[in-house]
Parts: structure tokens; sequence; C-alpha cells
């Protein structure tokens, strides 16, 4: 028997009585299969979050309609299709990041398909043709970011990704850039957000003698690292270690907090709330 197609409805509103109820009772109606369900009442802003998967043949925008019409007013109703999220990766020359994807991707890992890489930098190119994904350099010296960032766009909208993930990509984008792809855009930032900011954090982390360093992966807004945060991971350190010690353990901690990010989003487990994340897992 053929398996049925499966969605991942995401649904967030005012929080009221009955809601739980009231959705399940559509899919109910619609003769659909829940196999997963997870809700979550923030209640200092009194709004109701939920995830749910089925199974069954469906009308799209039958469900939405009848879901609209049982909810409150301001409800946000997402439903897609589970499958593999289309990306292309953004690459400097730091390899640690963009290899854990690839290797991932190879191995079905990230429920998503790399269509493409694209660095300001060739460096990586040639690692990253021989898993079979295209590599464009795109250089940045000499023209304006404007200008760069068109080129960028130029050669991502040849593949229309769902998102774009900066494996490593050490380049800031403009607020114009950004509205583009909105909340579709993931970030690895080499530190424990908010610490260390900018530019250097290792060596801001060394000079202060932390204890823990860390890595953060969160969603890119027009605030330098400060989008809302999906995962932060961090590791032990101490008086021992330099400053190069620190960023080997570091990039361990980024790659690995990176792909935990995109497991979460590409899986639909992630809703952002203002600047903040609701994560279903």
């Amino acid at each position: 028997m053929e398996q049925q197609p499966g969605y991942i409805l995401l649904i967030d509103c005012p929080d009221e009585k009955g809601l739980v109820h009231h959705i399940s009772g559509v899919l109910y109606r619609l003769g659909l299969n829940i196999i997963g369900n997870q809700e979550f009442v923030e209640h200092e802003e009194d709004r109701f979050f939920m995830r749910t998967s089925f199974r069954g043949a469906i009308q799209p925008d039958e469900v939405v309609e009848e879901l609209k019409a049982l909810l409150p007013a301001g409800a946000n109703i997402s439903l897609r299709q589970h499958q593999p999220k289309n990306i292309v990766l953004l690459v400097t020359r730091e390899q640690h990041c963009l290899a854990e994807l690839l290797v991932r991707n190879q191995f079905r890992e990230l429920n998503a398909n790399i269509l493409a890489v694209v660095g300001n930098h060739p460096d990586l190119g040639r690692f990253t043709h021989q898993f079979g994904i295209n590599f464009h350099h795109v250089p940045h010296e000499g023209i304006s970011r404007e200008q760069h960032e068109a080129h960028i766009l130029e050669v991502v909208s040849r593949y229309q990704p769902e998102y774009l993930v900066l494996a490593k990509y050490m380049r800031i984008l403009s607020p114009e850039f950004v509205a583009r792809f909105p909340n579709r855009i993931i970030n690895i930032h080499h530190s424990f957000l908010p610490a260390f900011i900018g530019a250097s954090p290792y060596r801001q982390a060394y000079e202060r003698g932390v204890k823990i360093i860390g890595a953060t992966a969160h969603i890119v807004n027009n605030d330098l690292d400060e989008g809302p945060i999906i995962v932060q991971n961090v590791i032990p350190v101490d008086h021992t270690y330099s400053v190069n010690d620190m960023i080997r353990t570091g990039k361990d901690v980024e790659k690995i907090a990176l792909a935990r990010a995109l497991q979460l989003v590409f899986d639909d487990k992630v809703t952002v709330n203002g600047n903040k994340t609701i994560i279903f897992d």
C-alpha cells in the first residue's frame, strides 16, 4: 500500500479555550491521520503555538480555510508538505561548517537538497565539486556591497532556494538583501551570543579569561548577530587554552550547532515569535 503524503501544520494565534479540539477536529473531519502533536502557550503574551504532523490526501487550501474559520483573528497558519528543503550555502574561506553540511547532505541527514555553494573567494570550490555540487565564485573586491549582493542574487535566483545558509560567510548582508529572504537566512556565529559579537570573538574570549566558549545558530535579521536564536552550544575551556586552541575547539562547536539548527528548521520545528523562536523537538 502506497504511503500517503505527510504534512506539517504550524499555527500560532491568541490563546483561548478549545483550540486543540478545534484544530484536531478539522483534521478528523477531513479523514486525516495525526501522527504527532505538540503545543505551547506563551503566557506573558497569551499566545498559543502548535505543531501537528499528519498524513492523508488533502486540498491544502481547504484545510487552511476551515482552520481560519475556527481560529481567533490574527492566527498564523502554515501548512507544508514534509519534504527536503532546497538550500544554497554562502561561504568565505573557512571549510569546517561547509564540510560538515556537505557530508550530512551526502548521507541525507539534513532533510535538505544543497543546490549550490556561493563563495566570495574561490578557495572552497574544488572541495565542493568533489560532492557533485555547483560552486560559484562571486568576488567582492573592487565593487560596492550593493553590486556584490546583486551578483549573488543573480546566481542564487537561478536555484530558487527556500533557505540560504551562511556557513561561515564573513560578510554583513544589507537590509535590502535580508528582506528578500525573511526568516529564511540561517547563520552560525562563533560565540555564545550576545557575548563577544562582531570581529575576533575568540580573541575577545581569551582576553576575558572565559571558562566556556560556544557557538550560536540564529536567523538573520537587520541587527548584527541579534536575530532569533535557534541553537546554542558551549564547551568548557580553561587557562591553558591559547587563542588558537580556542579557535580549533570553537570550530567543532560551530559546525555541530549549525547542523543541529538546520535539522530543526528543515523539519519545520522552528516558529519565529518576534525576536525569539519556539522550538518543537
